[in-house]
């Protein structure tokens, strides 16, 4: 059995920054020995950094390059067709959430990795985010005795990374399925269904401020889990400046968790030996998440381990954000899961 794992790159914007990160922190494990873009400067900026071969797609990658397995981030809309060739290929693959905009699309993604039966792991990295999980150790041990309610937050000003460039797709809704509910407001929901159980039904509202956006760039919403519990989940990017405001506060019976804003917030438990709250590990944030994402799927691959969330349990996110588009249809609650 190899002790490194030969990763194509496959989409070489801005998130493969992080990716590369990621696989930096995993000390040798993996072995990026394909960089794959059709546009060939973002491929070889990969390429300089790696020594990767350079390709222009996918296809050109799996006929002449050396790899076992592949890390998918382009567009939502082509998930399902690069996935399934890279299945077909006989790859392990690593795709960036949400699986697909559909869940039909999902459904063939699923049977496709079942056919091929290598590794198919869906890359929702704040399953890793080092201040969610310490928050889930501390709710584990009871730290604020039983969740009570929760609220998560994901607010950001419309200067980030993702839209810098002019024809961004993520302003099409063609192409990411949705808005800020679909994408980036996925990271805010993992922490919840890991924490509070599954969702079972949410109501919800969306409004349109980003006008350069076809999708929502605002929502706001309920969550009700199985449980009976509620939570709150609030999204927005604007073009204006925000104060600083929590991105998660978890309620129980004997205190509070507190993640501050951003994605580079620290984690601060109240309690009654703590009203002025208690500072439970420094500052890591979100870019931290990566390394322990890449890393559990290299260790999947390399040595059978089970993931630690697997493509179906990633269906959570986007099946939520699909209740949520409904129910702003509908003005009504909608089932997750229904």
């Amino acid at each position: 059995m190899p002790d490194v794992l030969k990763l194509a790159l496959v989409g070489c914007g801005a998130i493969a920054r992080f990716h590369l990160d990621g696989i930096q922190a995993c000390g040798g494990k993996i072995r990026v020995t394909a960089a794959v873009d059709p546009d060939r400067g973002k491929a070889e900026r990969v390429a300089s950094e790696t020594g990767a071969q350079v390709f222009s797609s996918l296809a050109e990658a799996v006929a002449g390059g050396d790899f076992d397995a592949v890390d998918l981030m382009v567009p939502h809309d082509l998930h399902e067709a690069v996935a399934v060739k890279a299945f077909q290929a006989g790859k392990h693959v690593l795709l960036e959430k949400p699986m697909a905009p559909t869940l039909e699309a999902c459904d063939r993604i699923l049977a496709s990795a079942k056919a091929a039966g290598t590794v198919f792991m869906v890359a929702e990295n704040a399953q890793y985010w080092p201040e969610v999980v310490k928050a889930k150790e501390l709710i584990d041990a009871g730290a604020i005795g039983e969740i009570l309610t929760a609220r998560a937050t994901y607010a950001a000003e419309f200067d980030a990374y993702w839209f810098k460039e002019k024809n961004a797709w993520r302003y099409e809704k063609g192409r990411t399925g949705g808005g800020i509910t679909i994408d980036g407001g996925s990271h805010w929901i993992r922490p919840l269904r890991m924490w509070m159980g599954e969702i079972e039904e949410v109501v919800g509202v969306l409004d349109h401020p980003l006008k350069q956006m076809e999708g929502e760039s605002l929502v706001r919403a309920l969550f009700r889990f199985r449980s009976g519990k509620i939570a709150t989940f609030d999204a927005m990017m604007v073009t204006t400046v925000l104060g600083p405001d929590a991105s998660w506060r978890v309620v129980g019976t004997k205190g509070e968790i507190v993640i501050e804003g951003g994605f580079g917030g620290g984690i601060k438990l109240f309690d009654v030996a703590n009203r002025g709250g208690k500072l439970m590990a420094e500052p890591q944030g979100y870019g931290k998440s990566f390394g322990p994402e890449l890393d559990d799927f290299a260790e999947a691959v390399l040595r059978g381990k089970p993931l630690e969330a697997g493509p179906d349990y990633a269906l959570g996110e986007l099946r939520t954000a699909l209740a949520i588009y409904r129910s702003a249809e509908s003005r009504q609650w909608e089932k997750v899961w229904g």
